[in-house]
């Protein structure tokens, strides 16, 4: 595996020539022996269509593409990461919260409302999150950013799992969301405005939730 973590806001990178990396512009911290960084507005595989896909979602994120031979260590503004092995399938994850991923990685990006329906429009626009995301497919590893660290919740069909939409950081697996709305602890200990949201994920897989509300 090309990433692993170094502590809780670091990640270290191993180069080797013949295979690129990725990584969010800004996020280099240090780096040694013959790597090259170039600016990248595509940001992996996936072809034109992928990348007008992210463009009218507003998630080009902007990248760089990491090559060479040699270590890359990568943070961002202090939060902390977790890496995260795919061995074939697809993680959902908003584009502002990737740090760094291999290049063996497929890219492309998902319309929420095909998961959920019309409750994944409201999602996007109650929660501030997109109403796209971006999607890595394949075999390799991808760094992600949160708030507070990340916890993982394994997502079963009898045990659905329900999350604070603004705690929600990625997922993975055969999982279907759908957003609800009910009286949370905030209406009770008076913190609310409104009606609670909670993001309800089921199937099987795994989601990922930062200890936080605050996005990035």
């Amino acid at each position: 595996m090309a990433l692993r973590e170094v502590n809780s806001k670091m990640v270290e990178a191993t180069v080797v020539p013949g295979q690129r990396l990725y990584s969010q512009r800004g996020a280099m911290l240090a780096y040694k022996g013959e790597v090259s960084f170039t600016p990248n507005i595509q940001g992996g595989q996936g072809g034109v269509m992928s990348m007008i896909g992210r463009r009218v979602a507003g998630e080009a994120t902007p990248l760089m593409t990491v090559e060479g031979s040699g270590t890359v260590f990568f943070g961002h503004g202090g939060h902390h990461v977790q890496v995260i092995t795919l061995s074939g399938d697809t993680l959902y994850v908003e584009a502002d919260r990737l740090l760094a991923f291999e290049g063996t990685l497929q890219q492309g990006t998902m319309f929420m409302g095909s998961q959920g329906g019309v409750m994944g429009l409201v999602r996007g626009q109650v929660t501030g999150q997109g109403l796209f995301t971006t999607t890595r497919t394949g075999r390799g590893a991808v760094a992600v950013m949160a708030h507070g660290g990340v916890f993982e919740i394994p997502v079963t069909p009898q045990r659905p799992v329900h999350v604070d939409p603004q705690a929600y950081v990625a997922h993975h697996g055969d999982i279907r969301n759908k957003l609800s709305a009910a009286l949370g602890w905030r209406e009770m200990v008076g913190r609310g405005s409104g009606e609670a949201f909670q993001l309800e994920l089921s199937g099987n897989g795994t989601v990922y939730v930062q200890a936080s509300e605050e996005k990035l």
